[in-house]
């Protein structure tokens, strides 16, 4: 955990009230349910190439045209993508979304990246050994088969990526972080994902500000 995010990660952890203890419970989990995965996979799927995000918010269903480059789906945004034909490249998962639609799109080629944070270890559980080659991630210290890019909500952990694996340029779409929460974002609590998307828009903003790689939001077509 490099010592930029550590200070996030701890900043959300009092935020939230959300234990380590817990987070490093379900990385332990994670990590004995998935094969290592060489992420060399990541860096020649992402580098040099247009990175398309597409995060779960409102605007992601004004979408007519898909721009060329590699996407990226948030988690829920998966279903979207996949209503629409297209099968994501990558998909950043906490096993949130439509599992139907995650699994689906990892049989037709999608990259999964799932992530155990303290919320989600009976998701883990049931789902993570079901994903083919699936990459794991953690929001506190990496170990063993899985790896901090940085990054708090799918969305942001979507443009971190892209970032650390040096896409050439990085487009944000569906990404609505002061709107009404979009259908596909699969959210029970509303007022916990609006508290999430506030720390997602910050550490995206964050990055923006940090980055050589330019990070744009765009608009659907």
């Amino acid at each position: 955990m490099n010592f930029k995010w550590k200070k996030f990660y701890y900043e959300i952890l009092e935020d939230f009230s959300f234990s380590e203890k817990s987070d490093a419970k379900a990385a332990e989990i994670l990590n004995g349910l998935l094969k290592p995965v060489d992420i060399s996979i990541l860096r020649k799927k992402i580098r040099g190439r247009r990175a398309n995000v597409y995060g779960a918010g409102p605007s992601l269903e004004k979408i007519k045209k898909f721009p060329r480059g590699i996407n990226i789906a948030a988690d829920g945004a998966t279903s979207f993508l996949l209503e629409r034909g297209v099968v994501p490249d990558i998909i950043v998962t906490d096993l949130d979304g439509k599992i139907k639609d995650l699994l689906r799109a990892n049989r037709k080629g999608s990259l999964v990246v799932v992530h155990a944070h303290g919320d989600n270890i009976d998701a883990i559980k049931k789902y993570a050994a079901k994903f083919k080659n699936a990459i794991g991630t953690t929001q506190s210290k990496p170990f063993g088969s899985l790896h901090n890019f940085g990054g708090f909500t799918d969305g942001d952990r979507a443009v971190f990526l892209a970032e650390h694996f040096e896409a050439k340029k990085i487009a944000l779409y569906g990404m609505d972080f002061r709107s009404k929460i979009g259908r596909y974002s699969f959210s029970r609590d509303s007022k916990t994902k609006r508290k999430k998307l506030r720390w997602a828009e910050k550490l995206i903003n964050y990055l923006r500000r940090k980055s050589e790689i330019e990070i744009t939001w765009s608009k659907s077509s």
